[in-house]
């Protein structure tokens, strides 16, 4: 099966080389695409890896490969640690890819799923095959109709899980004050919840695919049984211990 969890020792440091990110509260310095950051090491490996929040880069410390990194160069690549265009053209292909094995295996994990998981077990199938393709066979895929497959696959995924649970996809509740709300089984799918106050709220079974999580304050808020929730997005918010977490995802360290 295809590992869906970056492990950096691996690969040759391709998320500090092939994205851009531009000088921000989340980054301290400008980067052009296909640019080593000037934190990584000869080694591959970040300098400043243990104090990138303090460092101004708060936006490594949230990015999330699935596991695209060590596959190129160990599979893709055949265990050549090299960097160059080839390496940084097939990188983004086989991210997209394995972020869509990331959600379909989420959904094999969701029983109510379950009159799905035959063809979400097919459709994952196709695509870890893509995954494992040549960097010729890469190159020329088009992903955008396995993402289309897939987000109806997820869609109605979802609905089974939820039930009657309320449709707030895309809401815009930056910053807003919602500590204590009842939103169990609520659609987030895609909402804007930077900065938001959710203290205490109630978010089991929430469906949290694509909602921007940055700086939400989760503290003491159940998230028991919420699904597509990535680590990513939950290492983007803040939290105490009180806050409860499906399983599988574990608190971050700035947490405290």
């Amino acid at each position: 099966m295809t590992e869906l969890r970056a492990d950096c020792s691996r690969c040759v440091g391709l998320c500090c080389v092939v994205p851009a990110f531009a000088r921000s509260q989340d980054f301290a310095i400008d980067k052009p695409a296909r640019t080593p950051c000037p934190n990584l090491g000869a080694d591959s490996r970040c300098g400043i890896h243990a104090k990138l929040r303090s460092s101004g880069f708060t936006g490594c410390t949230v990015y999330d490969c699935f596991g695209a990194g060590q596959q190129v160069v160990q599979v893709t690549f055949g265990g050549e640690a090299r960097r160059d265009d080839r390496v940084f053209d097939v990188f983004p292909v086989v991210r997209r890819l394995h972020e869509l094995l990331w959600y379909l295996t989420a959904t094999l994990e969701l029983a109510p799923a379950r009159p799905l998981h035959a063809r979400v077990e097919a459709l994952r199938a196709e695509v870890e095959r893509l995954a494992g393709g040549t960097p010729a066979e890469l190159l020329a895929l088009d992903v955008d109709p396995y993402w289309g497959r897939t987000n109806e696959l997820l869609l109605r995924a979802g609905e089974l899980v939820r039930g009657k649970g309320r449709n707030r996809r895309g809401a815009d509740l930056i910053g807003k004050d919602l500590r204590g709300a009842r939103m169990r089984a609520t659609s987030l799918r895609g909402a804007y919840l930077i900065g938001a106050d959710l203290r205490g709220a109630d978010l089991r079974l929430v469906d949290f695919i694509g909602a921007d999580l940055r700086g939400a304050d989760l503290s003491g808020a159940d998230l028991t049984g919420a699904f597509y929730l990535t680590q990513a997005q939950v290492d983007a918010a803040r939290g105490d211990r009180g806050t409860r977490l499906p399983t599988g995802l574990r608190h971050p360290a700035h947490w405290g």
